[in-house]
């Protein structure tokens, strides 16, 4: 990959997604549910695969630290990755990449931990007094082990905290104050339960990022026609995808003067007309709801005379207005063709 034909013909439009493990797994599901079934060439042992029925798209299988790198090198145009590790790796983040839409997987949070032991310390203040006694006592900084050396030391700075040093962590890291290797970590938690085990606990402002697993654009790749084509495609049905999971379909038949009533739901309940139109000549209308108003917007339909009111669930819900490509198209520009 970063390799681009010479000849003037437009590059693959590149998809970089995990290449194992759940984070894969969830991947898949996710554009599976906006129509974008991933396909693995010769099954799992390949790293490239395509998405059906979107010729000119690429799907490279790579590890989750290798898709930031190429997303911030340009060498693919779209990726799944954890914030984490896109704050942690890219420094200027910005300017390189566009972090278009957390996927609701991957929840994770990057935090301090000290000993439980230690009881009077629960917050960032408390540590700084802390380091500084520990300076003071044993002419050495405490340690701190991590594998996020750079989100370390701009939250510690954030903080005023001065007196620590880093100990990159190769291994496990919530071993390390157990080991005598560190005092304290900065490492990903999920639920808690290791950080427990290890007896440790979060500082209560001890936490520097809540992650998860998000869709992230190159602003440097080679953004071409067939690029941008391919970017608002799956765009387009992402959206669709997440706009269905968050409304229902609400069908009625309404008594004389419909049109009226239609005009209030839209208003009253932030639903959208299904077909563009208010009501047809016989009465029938099909809405747009938010999942949780649906009860309460039906039941105000059955008071206004409808004898019925029905409701589906949307596979997805397409909009002429296609807000996750304009935030991109703001950052790469407009462009040609």
């Amino acid at each position: 990959m970063g390799a681009y034909p010479g000849n003037g013909a437009e590059a693959p439009f590149v998809l970089a997604i995990p290449s194992k493990g759940r984070l894969q797994e969830a991947a898949a599901a996710f554009f599976a549910r906006a129509g974008l079934e991933l396909t693995q060439g010769r099954g799992a042992r390949d790293y490239r695969g395509a998405i059906a029925g979107l010729p000119g798209v690429e799907v490279a299988y790579v590890s989750s630290a290798e898709i930031v790198g190429q997303l911030a090198a340009g060498q693919a145009h779209f990726g799944v990755a954890g914030e984490d590790l896109v704050r942690e790796k890219v420094p200027d983040v910005e300017t390189r990449l566009e972090l278009l839409s957390p996927l609701g997987f991957g929840h994770a949070n990057v935090v301090v931990a000290a000993p439980r032991a230690w009881i009077d310390v629960r917050s960032m203040a408390d540590l700084d007094d802390v380091a500084s006694a520990y300076r003071a006592k044993r002419g050495e900084r405490m340690r701190v082990a991590t594998k996020y050396v750079n989100l370390t030391r701009r939250f510690f700075a954030e903080h005023g905290v001065a007196d620590y040093r880093i100990v990159e962590s190769l291994g496990a890291t919530e071993g390390a104050p157990a080991s005598g290797s560190a005092e304290l970590i900065v490492d990903i938690t999920t639920t808690g339960a290791t950080l427990a085990a290890n007896a440790l606990k979060p500082l209560d402002d001890g936490t520097i990022l809540r992650s998860q697993a998000t869709l992230i654009a190159s602003l440097t790749a080679p953004w071409g026609a067939k690029a941008r084509s391919a970017a608002r495609d799956i765009l387009a049905r992402i959206a669709a995808s997440e706009e269905a999971l968050k409304s229902r379909e609400v069908r009625a038949r309404l008594p004389s003067p419909a049109h009226l009533i239609v005009e209030t739901a839209l208003d009253r309940f932030g639903a959208v007309s299904a077909t563009g139109e208010d009501v047809d000549p016989h009465g029938f209308v099909a809405l747009h709801c938010a999942r949780g108003k649906v009860a309460e917007l039906a039941g105000w339909l059955l008071e206004k005379g409808a004898e019925r009111v029905s409701v589906a669930a949307l596979e997805q819900a397409f909009s002429a207005r296609n807000a996750l490509y304009e935030a991109l198209e703001q950052r790469i520009g407009a462009g040609h063709g």
